[in-house]
């Protein structure tokens, strides 16, 4: 090769990194604001029904207006994170009014007392910002995936403040087995510059402080290795009641108003007989208590699954991601004690292990765990998500994901 291709292909690698970190700062830029102001609707609708508890019983009108928003703008076929990460592999165009619903029907949910999360509903904003800029841009049919996990990266990360997880899960989760490698820098340029947006404005990154960490040992990394087994089969199951219970109430109540009324009414009614509001909503005072103090009911993760499936598979919107952190977080401060782990360390490594059953990435999971709760114990936490990622099959809530290669044939 000649000085003169040598230098073509110095200025076409220049040229293309200075794109990318162009489209990536405007990304994560728009995103990044687009994060705050769903963390704060979130915030805001949490702690308005938190001091004004009877607004669960005006769930069924938040019902009501969350179908007919849907409808209105004839998006009631929307398939919600799942056609964003089909737009992710396959570079088509995620539409713009998905951003603004989502935001609007989350903070439904949460207002009203729905159980559900907000990092799926952050998805879905981010893929749709991230898709549509591309097209105002002209990037190539080709490229316009990566605009689009680079808004998944930047909305993930403004909302949760885990700019690195944020990253490589959006990169990750389309294509188990085969990263896109191109999409990496570009998605952690808009996740850090959405990260940095949300902490002008106010927005405090997520993190726990476990009680203690074992040493390594054979005989803590056994019983770590039982744990995370236990939830990669609990991820399976809960994975399996989400879609079926989706599947199951659209086929016996097709009318999108009963189904949705129905789910009000079961999930008004069970946290009457609960006594208790720890399951509507988020849940972060929960997962909080069961990973800073190791205390959590013992069947606080049942009744999550429970409320979940049912918000969720009867038309209500939010994500799914932070109540597999609930889940996860609350079996482990359970089980820990029976199998000898501290409950605090216990809730750690099972809300890490059942995450990875439930979107099948492994390496985004070992990231959480650094940034959740620092880089102690990592190989305990790298051991919990490799068994998990092994043993939870292919169960995924994302049923667009792919994984590329068997979990069985080495």
């Amino acid at each position: 090769m000649n000085f003169k291709e040598r230098f073509a292909h110095l200025s076409s690698y220049t040229l293309t990194t200075a794109k990318w970190l162009l489209c990536a700062l405007i990304v994560g830029g728009v995103c990044g604001v687009a994060g705050v102001v769903f963390h704060y609707c979130v915030e805001y609708a949490t702690e308005f029904r938190q001091s004004h508890t009877y607004l669960l019983f005006a769930l069924p009108v938040a019902g009501i207006l969350i179908v007919f928003l849907y409808s209105i703008f004839h998006m009631q076929n929307s398939r919600g994170t799942d056609a964003v990460i089909s737009a992710a592999r396959a570079s088509e165009r995620v539409p713009i009014v998905i951003a603004p619903l989502i935001v609007v029907t989350t903070a439904l949910t949460h207002l009203c007392g729905g159980s559900a999360g907000r990092e799926g509903a952050a998805l879905q904003i981010g893929g749709s910002i991230g898709s549509n800029l591309g097209v105002l841009f002209k990037i190539k049919a080709e490229e316009l995936c990566i605009m689009t996990m680079c808004g998944m990266s930047a909305v993930f990360s403004a909302v949760f403040g885990t700019p690195l997880t944020a990253a490589v899960f959006s990169v990750e989760v389309a294509s188990v087995g085969e990263m896109h490698y191109t999409a990496l820098f570009p998605c952690i340029i808009s996740s850090i510059t959405a990260f940095s947006i949300a902490r002008l404005a106010g927005v405090g990154a997520t993190s726990f402080a476990i009680a203690s960490f074992p040493t390594l040992n054979i005989l803590d990394l056994g019983r770590v290795v039982l744990a995370a087994a236990l939830c990669a089969l609990l991820s399976a199951v809960f994975v399996f009641l989400m879609h079926n219970a989706s599947h199951y109430s659209a086929k016996f109540i097709p009318n999108p108003y009963i189904k949705i009324l129905c789910g009000a009414a079961l999930v008004i009614i069970i946290s009457l007989l609960l006594r208790t509001n720890d399951y509507n909503g988020v849940g972060m005072d929960v997962i909080s208590r069961a990973i800073n103090d190791g205390q959590a009911h013992p069947l606080a993760f049942l009744f999550k699954i429970i409320l979940t499936v049912i918000t969720l598979s009867s038309g209500f919107k939010g994500g799914e991601i932070v109540p597999s952190f609930f889940i996860g977080s609350t079996f482990g401060a359970a089980i820990a004690p029976l199998i000898g782990l501290d409950a605090s360390f216990g809730a750690g490594i099972c809300l890490v292990a059942f995450f990875c059953g439930v979107v099948n990435c492994p390496i985004a999971s070992i990231i959480l765990s650094v940034e959740l709760f620092g880089s102690n114990s990592i190989l305990y936490f790298a051991a919990a998500a490799a068994v998990s990622y092994l043993m939870s099959g292919y169960y995924s809530l994302y049923s667009e994901q792919k994984i590329i290669y068997s979990k069985t044939d080495f």
